[in-house]
């Protein structure tokens, strides 16, 4: 395990979890809880979760990796779910963490849910925010998403379809995001994890129903009423499936809860968490 010294707020420390060297932020003291991004160009666990750590590293030990291919950490080529539950794994047991609580977004949601069902007794709580995981027909939103290819205005064109309040989607976030796109390595390993047809990558990222109506964790599912990327009927299928299992709608809310509704979200997750 090592500290970067950088002064960017991006890039934290690093561990190596399975032969992947894995940048990560860590913040706060207590019961650990492990953020997990979601599969946007450009995103890094910083982008998905700066306005979500402060608030919670509060109450709790905070870590939010960047996973494989994604952020700072290695892009080592051949992506998959497998390859992703198996990194967390391996980040989880460098840091000796035995047992976490898991904050899926999206993508993160999809990642929480299969880390769950294959490792039940290491997942305290689980949330899942805008969470794939369960198959649906993919929406333009995360088809434009996925398709990313590098410039300005196709930035632009994918944010504008995270977002309800397009006033959020502005010229300077376009050009935070675009830049991150094309940092060493970024664009390259992003093109090459969702090539069309896309449908087969929504399915990759299914855990089966009967596993996941298994799940023995008190969960809470998150979602934006307006999300034109993850549709809302994801959040309402697991709610049906999870036995103990809470769903909070957001309504003029697209698939940023966590910035959109920044200090509500952190509230109703922190609330959950001490529950």
């Amino acid at each position: 395990m090592t500290d970067t010294t950088s002064s960017r707020p991006e890039i934290g420390r690093r561990v190596d979890a399975n032969g992947i060297g894995t940048n990560y932020l860590e913040a706060g003291e207590g019961t650990p809880v492990v953020l997990v991004h979601g599969s946007g160009p450009g995103v890094s666990a910083y982008a998905n979760w700066r306005l979500t750590i402060p608030d919670l590293a509060g109450e709790h030990r905070v870590l939010a990796p960047d996973m494989a291919g994604f952020g700072f950490s290695d892009k080592p080529g051949n992506y998959s779910m497998e390859g992703w539950v198996q990194q967390l794994d391996a980040f989880l047991t460098a840091l000796q963490l035995d047992k976490v609580s898991l904050v899926g977004n999206s993508f993160g949601g999809g990642l929480a849910l299969a880390f769950a069902a294959r490792w039940p007794e290491r997942v305290d709580k689980l949330v899942l925010m805008g969470s794939m995981g369960v198959t649906f027909p993919i929406t333009e939103g995360l088809d434009r998403v996925w398709g990313y290819e590098a410039s300005i205005e196709n930035m632009r064109s994918v944010l504008d379809f995270f977002a309800f309040d397009r006033t959020l989607v502005n010229d300077e976030l376009a050009e935070l995001r675009f830049r991150a796109s094309i940092e060493p390595g970024m664009q390259e390993a992003f093109s090459s994890m969702f090539p069309a047809p896309r449908q087969r990558w929504v399915e990759s990222m299914t855990t089966p129903l009967e596993q996941i109506a298994a799940l023995p964790h008190e969960t809470l599912i998150i979602h934006g009423r307006d999300d034109r990327v993850i549709p809302l009927d994801n959040a309402w299928q697991l709610l049906q499936v999870i036995n103990r299992a809470q769903l909070h709608v957001f309504g003029r809310c697209g698939h940023w809860t966590q910035i959109e509704h920044a200090k509500a979200f952190n509230n109703l997750l922190l609330g959950f968490l001490r529950s």
